[in-house]
């Protein structure tokens, strides 16, 4: 029989909440704290966004802070639309070996429920945050079947019920059940995935407010099952069927914490895109591609990319179905020299260039057998001319074998400063970068939370 990972896992989290952080640990939480705020500024002002704040903003609570918004509601409601807010543009950061988002639920609930309580140093957040990575990644890794149930909501979920039981000072006993608790909470399908809808972010959300809950029943003393994670009816056994247990022990035991593991994503779509359009915005600006020499484009990737991105492009299509359908996406690369927020306005998705190539671009599998993997992925394209333009990438733009670099990152988060509220001006953006660069000396991280709010009147 297999080592079980239950054990080890709870042993590593109290283990890690008493231990300083690596200088590459808290240097990745500081780096995709920012990222995920960033992407969030800008989320929390599309058209869903905006009818959720005015459906759960009006009791009357102001527990906490709904991020770029300048509105505050109950600690739950808050903890959800902020989730909502990282993940609803595909624009938020990816742990690609567990296909987790493991921020947008961790840094929601964490954030929020900090921004509630006072007094949360932003050391303590960020070693929550590291922790509540760990777990969501530990888990998430040791998949070993295709994706039937939203794996980034659920693990996110079990990450930041860890992470909460670390701010609230839990002891072992507390954690475990928080985690029980959780896992009885879970929530999130893929076929949300499938038609390509916002319930997507909305099952971030979901599971952003369980995390909560969880912490919250743990308190009272209530129990979780205490085994939550390989138990018959477990979380491995239900959610995700096939799957072992060494992938994540070697995750924990290992020096590198699983948010230096983590990818930006460059572009504001499904991850599993972001191979072809580095490569065709390479192309484009080397001059070696003009679009208008294009008579096919052929994607050789790993079978989870087809299943994520190979859908066909839709008359009247949605702005969260075009992020995950490769042909728009392409399309409009090719259009445009790259993609980017302006790319998913209904004006955009209505213009007819957008879907002048889509029907030349295909999606084939190239015989990697991991249900889960990204990468290598080849791209093949066909020119007018006879000629074939071909480059195959082993990782994808923005993974740590491939980093996105320092500059890129700076106008990652401009540009989704550009999308914020038009209140964040010079004088707010200002604010905001000074909270972000102390945010591990800060003594009450309730300060940045106040640094992500639009001045009033703004």
């Amino acid at each position: 029989m297999s080592e079980r990972l239950t054990e080890p896992l709870l042993t590593h989290v109290d283990a890690l909440r008493d231990a300083a952080l690596t200088p590459s640990a808290r240097d990745a939480a500081l780096r995709f704290v920012r990222d995920s705020l960033g992407v969030a500024l800008s989320g929390a002002c599309i058209e869903s966004s905006r009818r959720l704040q005015t459906l759960w903003c009006e009791n009357g609570s102001n527990a906490a802070g709904v991020w770029g918004s300048g509105r505050r509601c109950s600690r739950d409601q808050a903890a959800m639309l902020n989730a909502f807010a990282i993940h609803n543009q595909e624009f938020d950061c990816v742990h690609e070996p567990a296909v987790v988002h493991p921020m947008a639920v961790v840094l929601a609930s964490l954030l929020t429920e900090a921004d509630e309580r006072g007094g949360v140093s932003g050391d303590v957040l960020l070693r929550a945050v590291v922790i509540a990575v760990d777990v969501a990644a530990a888990v998430g890794v040791c998949a070993r079947a295709p994706m039937r149930f939203f794996r980034p909501a659920m693990c996110g979920a079990l990450g930041a019920a860890a992470g909460i039981a670390v701010l609230r000072e839990f002891d072992a006993q507390r954690l475990q059940q928080t985690l029980g608790l959780a896992c009885s909470q879970l929530s999130g399908t893929m076929q949300a995935h499938l038609e390509g809808l916002p319930t997507l972010a909305l099952q971030i959300a979901f599971n952003a407010r369980a995390a909560l809950t969880a912490a919250d029943l743990a308190g009272a003393g209530l129990e979780g099952p205490r085994d939550w994670l390989e138990g018959s009816f477990g979380y491995f056994s239900l959610i995700e069927g096939e799957h072992a247990s060494a992938p994540g022990l070697t995750l924990i035991r290992g020096a590198t914490r699983a948010i230096e593991q983590v990818s930006h994503k460059p572009f504001p779509t499904g991850r599993a895109a972001h191979g072809t359009l580095d490569v065709l915005t390479e192309l484009l600006r080397s001059g070696e591609l003009h679009a208008d020499d294009v008579d096919r484009i052929t994607l050789r990737a790993p079978p989870l990319i087809g299943r994520l991105i190979g859908r066909p492009l839709r008359t009247g299509m949605a702005a969260s179905y075009a992020r995950l359908c490769l042909p728009y996406l392409a399309s409009t690369c090719l259009a445009r020299g790259g993609v980017g927020l302006d790319d998913f306005s209904p004006a955009a998705l209505n213009d007819a260039r957008r879907g002048a190539y889509a029907g030349r671009i295909t999606v084939e599998a190239n015989g990697v057998e991991d249900d889960n993997a990204l990468a290598p992925q080849t791209l093949l394209v066909r020119l007018r001319s006879g000629a074939t333009l071909e480059r195959t990438r082993e990782a994808i733009l923005g993974a740590p074998a491939l980093p996105l670099s320092t500059a890129r990152q700076n106008a990652k988060f401009s540009h989704c400063l550009d999308h914020a509220d038009p209140g964040f001006d010079a004088d707010a953006r200002a604010t905001l970068d000074c909270a972000l660069q102390s945010l591990a000396a800060m003594a009450d991280v309730r300060e940045l939370a106040a640094a992500l709010q639009p001045p009033a009147g703004g």
